[in-house]
């Protein structure tokens, strides 16, 4: 049998923590800072667990 592969664009975008929980960043946190307010932006720097409906699938994508 082959070796599965990770998801290259899964990995990218998503981590396990050490409990098992999926991470996820939040949208709007790439550019155009200076149309948002200092309290949006850091608002947006936390990462959030994944939705409990997609779990299943990413966990698939990346390879556990």
């Amino acid at each position: 049998m082959p070796k599965n592969k990770t998801h290259s664009g899964a990995k990218k975008r998503f981590r396990i923590t050490g409990s098992g929980k999926i991470m996820r960043q939040r949208a709007n946190h790439v550019h155009k800072f200076h149309e948002k307010t200092p309290q949006h932006a850091r608002r947006l720097a936390n990462d959030v667990e994944l939705a409990p409906a997609d779990v299943k699938k990413v966990k698939k994508l990346l390879g556990k």
